[in-house]
Parts: structure tokens; sequence; C-alpha cells
């Protein structure tokens, strides 16, 4: 019987590993992807955001399905339904319920809702609300609390300031209550990671290099007691990166790196798509291998 990635994910935190998600805001990037995954002999998600088929090219949830249904490998890659906002990076609502019923009947293997922008009160409660949809498929939901900062289409305050201040950092009681609350199954918490900017004028533009309160993490986990999740996983500090998955960190999003590596070759190449998923493929399983230690983590996870 395939495993579930709701198993994937806890057997990952109880050997003490973590699970990259790569985002794909371009439907070509879907199988160099997966192929780099299977051939690393791997465990991965592969994810799409709503934002990246609004301003970016993956289409749709029901586009990247596709392709992934094309190239999957069991046991080794999962399908994940990445921020899904209540409130958009333009402060517009959305039809979030919508969209996560579209991507349960496309076959994605688990959501996220992303009410981050909301009163704690109202991010329970739609987080619930997506929760019991999600439940109701046998699909695990993630949610996030705090604000993980960069795809405002805003100016982000330095760096340093937003770490020494812990401006936006996902807070112990807060946590606590949501996820007892809301019966989400995995935390997208703040504690130093960023968001690669979306904006169409700094989106070509090398992120900060960010760092992890590890000390943060582990007393976010103590208090949740379920995989937390890492948002803007590109360019951290590769030690905060370990240290934070022993404290508590399951699930590590992976998306201005893949993407801008891909953009690059297209230029290099005047629009050779194949030359740019070669890019992409060899990217990715450097990654895997030099920077996650997850070559041959199938074997030990599935």
């Amino acid at each position: 019987m395939a495993m579930k990635t709701q198993a994937v994910m806890l057997k990952a935190r109880e050997l003490g590993k973590g699970i990259p998600a790569f985002n794909c805001p371009y439907v070509e990037m879907v199988k160099p992807i997966a192929e780099a995954i299977k051939d690393e002999n791997s465990v991965a998600l592969i994810e799409v955001a709503r934002v990246e088929w609004e301003k970016f090219y993956s289409q749709s949830p029901e586009r990247i399905a596709e392709e992934f249904h094309k190239y999957k490998s069991e046991g080794h890659t999962f399908l994940h339904l990445d921020h899904i906002p209540v409130i958009d990076e333009d402060y517009k609502e959305v039809d979030y319920m919508d969209l996560i019923s579209r991507a349960i009947k496309a076959g994605f293997q688990s959501v996220m809702i992303d009410g981050s922008r909301l009163s704690l009160d109202e991010n329970i409660r739609t987080t619930a609300e997506a929760a019991a949809m999600a439940h109701e498929a046998d699909i695990p939901i993630e949610a996030e609390l705090g604000a993980v900062m960069g795809h405002e289409n805003k100016e982000m305050p330095p760096y340093e300031e937003i770490f020494a201040s812990h401006m936006g950092f996902t807070k112990l009681d807060e946590a606590e209550k949501f996820v007892k609350e809301s019966s989400c199954n995995w935390l997208s918490v703040a504690v130093g990671n960023i968001h690669g900017a979306v904006a169409d004028a700094v989106r070509d533009q090398k992120k900060p290099e960010a760092r992890i309160d590890v000390d943060h993490v582990a007393d976010l986990y103590k208090v949740c007691g379920i995989p937390l999740v890492l948002h803007g996983g590109s360019g951290i500090r590769h030690e905060s990166v370990l240290e934070a998955i022993k404290a508590g960190i399951t699930k590590i999003n992976v998306g201005t790196e893949v993407r801008q590596c891909y953009e690059q070759a297209l230029r290099e190449r005047s629009g050779d798509v194949e030359y740019a998923r070669e890019k992409v493929y060899l990217r990715t399983r450097d990654y895997i291998k030099n920077y996650m230690y997850n070559t041959d983590l199938a074997d030990q996870i599935c």
C-alpha cells in the first residue's frame, strides 16, 4: 500500500530528517524536479502556490497535478498545494475553499491554508473550516501562524531589524492555542525565515541570507507537538537549517533557488526549455545531496 504524506512527515520527524518541498512556478519544472528526487533515491514534496499561477507560469493547480502524475515516482514524490491565502499578498480576499476543493479533486496529497493575515481567532476559524474538508478527503493540512515576510508588494525592513526585533515571529501561546483549536496537521512558523519576493521589480534579486532562531523553533515544537514547516528555505544559512530540523522543522520549502536557476538558464540559451530543465535537475540533486543530506532517504522512510 502506498505511503501517505502524513505518515511520511511523521516518520521523517521521528528520524530527525527534513523533507524538502520544491515549488514549481513554471509547469516545465515539475519533470526535472521529480526525476532528481527519484534519482537521489530521496523523498520530497512537489508543490505549487496560488501566487505561482497568478503571477508566474504554473497555469493552475490542475495543470501542475496533470504534470505531476506524468512523472511521479511512488515512495519518492508527493504532491502538495502550497499557500492558499485567505487574504492574498495584494490584500484581496480569496475563495480559498474552492481552490482547496479543486486541488483535492485533482489529486493533491496535502494542502495548505494561509490565514496568517487574519486575527488569531479568524485564522483558527478558517483553518478549521479548511481542515474539515481536507480530513474528509483523508489528507493532511498545513496552516501558517506568524508573518513570514517577503510576498507583500511593499518594501521590507532590513533583515537584521526583522531578526533582532522578532518582527512577525510566531508566538508560543498563540501557537499552542492555534494547534489545539484549528485541527491543522503541520504548522508553518515565522522564526527568522523570509519568502523570496514575487513583485516584478525584485523577483530576480538575491535573497538576504537569513538565519533561524533555533531555540524558538524548539520551544514552538514543544508546545505544538506537530511537524513544523519552514517557508522561504532558499538562502538560509546551512547550519541554521540543519539545527532547525533537529529542533522540530520537518518540511522545508524551496522556491527561489530553483526558480531563479530555471529563469537564468532560459536567458542563457534564449528560451531553451530542455537546457533549463537540465539545470533545474542538477540543482535539485545537489540540494538534496549536499544541502539536505537526503540521498537514499526513501529507503529509511518508505
